[in-house]
């Protein structure tokens, strides 16, 4: 499975963006997806998950109630709307595909995407 994230860039806080992960392969509605974000100098980080018939989403204290993780099967992909963003949210931001286990949990996920930069200014 190969993972290719878009949709980052720089935004004012306050302002939205909507991450999108295109994933290659035909088994990709019996993945778990996540997203994970790294700032500089910190650990990679647990952000949001959904289940593959997105019965279930699972987010971070910290982004609960601004962001929304959901996705499109028929298309391959997830996303990440994230709305009120703060300049705390500035971070790389990684979509990944797990074949099952703890949603959160980093060492769950199979595959990895390259990455796409979001930068709050506040």
């Amino acid at each position: 499975v190969q993972l290719q994230a878009s949709g980052g860039g720089l935004v004012q806080a306050g302002g939205s963006l909507r991450l999108s992960c295109t994933a290659s392969g035909r088994t990709f509605s019996s993945f778990v997806m996540g997203w994970f974000r790294q700032a500089p100098g910190k650990e990679r980080e647990f952000v949001a998950g959904i289940t593959g018939s997105s019965a279930i989403t699972y987010y971070q204290d910290s982004v609960k109630g601004r962001f929304t993780i959901s996705r499109d099967n028929a298309k391959n992909t997830v996303y990440l709307q994230m709305n009120s963003l703060k300049p705390e949210d500035t971070a790389v931001y990684y979509c990944a595909a797990s074949r099952g286990g703890l949603v959160s949990s980093r060492s769950t996920y199979n595959y990895w995407g390259q990455g796409t930069q979001v930068t709050v200014s506040s």
